[in-house]
């Protein structure tokens, strides 16, 4: 069973920097695509960026392009989500989510995701 695990949320002022973590752990296969989804009280998950571990793919949200710049590093199981110029309407719950047997590309949608982690607050503040 393939498990995900988020951490590097938190309070930030508004222009400030965060980076997130996913850590896959369990059952690891060689090909994933991996999405980060943000979830803000009262709103829908929406899809913030994804990439394939196989060949790097990434996209992106039209309202954190420029902003924000996803990596992995596939030796240690962990995708990256740096965060910057952060902005009050970034506040929500992240979630990181993995989609296995993807050999290329990914897709913001979170029905295409089949396992998820617990999330990760991230609150932009004054």
């Amino acid at each position: 069973q393939l498990q995900l695990v988020e951490s590097g949320g938190g309070l930030v002022q508004p222009g400030g920097s965060l980076r997130l973590s996913c850590v896959r752990s369990g059952v690891i296969l060689d090909n994933y695509a991996i999405g980060w989804f943000r979830q803000a009280p009262g709103k829908e998950r929406e899809g913030v960026s994804c990439i394939s571990t196989s060949d790097g793919t990434t996209r992106y949200a039209d309202s954190v392009k420029g902003r924000f710049a996803i990596s992995r590093d596939n030796a240690k199981n962990t995708v990256y989500l740096q965060m910057d110029s952060l902005e009050f309407e970034d506040t929500a719950v992240y979630y990181c989510a993995a989609e296995p047997g993807v050999l290329t590309g990914c897709i913001l949608w979170h029905d295409e995701y089949d396992y998820w982690g617990q999330g990760t607050q991230v609150t932009v503040s004054s």
